[in-house]
């Protein structure tokens, strides 16, 4: 079964899903979209009004600035896959509850198996908390680790910039740095082995 193929079958369980009751309010599910074969894929927190409406992910002002961030590294939003740690919108886009974060995170863990993407990037504390459980993203923001195979940068949520205009050369310094990254595990990757990284080429914590 092809990856394409994968990802429709996820996408028809989330829009029909039931498993926690982010499902009782909500208009339309947010699954993700994006390529099957992306260099990128992104994790936000979950989908708020306008996504709820459309449902696609990171449509409304934060979506325009991710849009404007990928364009910095000669990215399109086309390019990369996104999706979200939760997928039906939080009432009042409050934030999602642990109940709610697991009920998705069996759908998000097949997503990332069958997109197989060279980096994840973590939107904000709530899909960073995936991966580097227990810290701040004021710590580790821009930083790469490799987990599991797979190399994860933590980055600020695109919103948090829009709030706080002192973060947005932070956010574009940490995009900066991604073409480098998707190089140096394109450069150094072999089928069916996971990707060593170079300390010396990434800030690692």
């Amino acid at each position: 079964m092809g990856a394409a193929t994968k990802l429709q079958m996820i996408a028809d369980e989330i829009a029909v899903c039931t498993d926690c009751k982010l499902h009782a309010s909500r208009k339309r599910a947010v699954p993700g979209e994006g390529p099957d074969d992306p260099d990128l894929l992104f994790i936000g927190e979950g989908p708020g009004f306008h996504e709820n409406e459309q449902g696609k992910p990171f449509v409304g002002a934060a979506g325009r600035f991710l849009e404007d961030l990928l364009a910095s590294i000669d990215l399109k939003r086309e390019d990369v896959f996104i999706g979200n740690v939760v997928k039906c919108r939080p009432p009042g886009n409050r934030d999602p509850q642990p109940e709610e974060i697991q009920a998705c995170g069996e759908y998000l863990k097949r997503q990332i198996e069958a997109i197989d993407p060279k980096v994840i990037v973590t939107l904000g504390r709530f899909s960073m908390a995936q991966y580097f459980p227990g810290t701040k993203i004021s710590k580790i923001h821009g930083q790469a680790k490799e987990i599991d195979g797979r190399l994860i940068v933590a980055m600020y949520h695109p919103a948090a910039a829009l709030h706080q205009p002192s973060l947005r050369k932070v956010v574009m310094a940490d995009f900066s740095m991604l073409p480098a990254l998707i190089e140096k595990r394109t450069a150094t990757s072999k089928p069916d082995q996971p990707t060593p990284v170079d300390p010396e080429q990434l800030e690692l914590f």
